[in-house]
């Protein structure tokens, strides 16, 4: 595997073997005073974000640490991109100054994979360029806040495989929603989306997933609930009438989580609207995975770094 810019770039085994490679860095970090390991030493990784994020870039950035690699951070409006410098010449440069892996995240969909296309054409030098990881491009996917939500549902319910997941909210908007149905999918687990019709996207019916637009539904069958953020930074248009009108059909309350079984976990990317999509009180309630979806995050993401840049090889661990 060169590069991670799609689920369509895992297969079943491979999701399966960086998952359990997340879980044995996670055991290997336990106790360690110093969370150092000589995994990626002499690595140069780095983060370029054309959009704000938390959890995403921290999480790389303490990843590629952590595996003691030099992790260098490159924001759009810190960069020459301010200047006007095209995504192409960026990356180019970022090339030239010895990346070994690019972790793009970018408003436009397929910008990684044209990145990608871009570092790895062999170059004035001939030498193939650095590995892609897409930390999210447009609309389209996320494939490592997929594989660290399939993390902690295998941690909380001891399987992916046979379990139903849905998926509550602004679908149409949502890169997390599209990578976490292809995954759980090949996982094995069945995937139900919810969501007004206004925020379905076209062509969802050939989405290994079903449709429901009534959460009260599909709630008590439940074992796992993720819940997505409305996307308002990428609507043009009444999408739904109010937030209230919102918050009444599709918000996670008290009361619907009355609805859900003892086992049920309740997952959310962030960040989270809170009295919008989730209540306050279901956020903080123990079935309520969030900081632990940002903590399986960082070794996911140790686990991809390592896969891409050391060959999964288990020295070092």
């Amino acid at each position: 595997m060169k590069h991670l810019l799609s689920i369509d770039d895992l297969t079943a085994d491979t999701a399966t073997e960086l998952l359990d490679e997340a879980e044995r860095f996670q055991q290997a970090l336990l106790g360690r005073e110093v969370k150092k390991l000589p995994t990626l030493r002499g690595r140069t990784v780095m983060t370029v974000f054309y959009e704000n994020s938390t959890r995403t870039r921290v999480s790389f950035e303490v990843a590629g640490k952590w595996m003691s690699a030099d992790v260098i951070n490159v924001s759009a409006s810190g960069s020459s991109v301010a200047k006007g410098e095209s995504l192409r010449d960026t990356a180019l440069t970022l090339r030239a100054a010895g990346a070994d892996a690019l972790i793009v995240r970018h408003p436009a969909s397929g910008a990684a994979q044209q990145i990608a296309r871009w570092t790895n054409d062999g170059g004035e030098s001939g030498v193939n360029g650095p590995a892609v990881v897409n930390a999210g491009d447009g609309m389209h996917e996320h494939p490592t806040q997929a594989l660290l939500d399939a993390l902690t549902l295998r941690q909380r319910l001891g399987s992916v495989a046979g379990r139903r997941v849905v998926i509550v909210g602004d679908i149409l908007h949502s890169r997390v929603a599209r990578s976490n149905a292809l995954l759980l999918s090949m996982l094995g687990a069945e995937v139900v989306l919810v969501a007004p019709p206004t925020l379905l996207p076209t062509g969802v019916e050939q989405w290994p997933v079903t449709v429901s637009h009534s959460l009260d539904a599909e709630l008590p069958g439940a074992d796992a609930v993720l819940m997505l953020r409305v996307q308002a930074e990428r609507m043009n248009g009444g999408f739904f009438p109010s937030t209230r009108e919102y918050s009444i059909g599709y918000g996670l309350n008290e009361r619907r989580a009355g609805l859900l079984a003892d086992h049920t976990v309740v997952l959310h990317p962030g960040p989270m609207l809170r009295g919008m999509e989730i209540s306050s009180a279901v956020a903080d309630a123990p079935r309520t995975a969030v900081l632990q979806q940002v903590n399986n995050g960082v070794h996911v993401r140790m686990a991809v770094l390592f896969r891409l840049l050391a060959g999964g090889q288990e020295a070092g661990l």
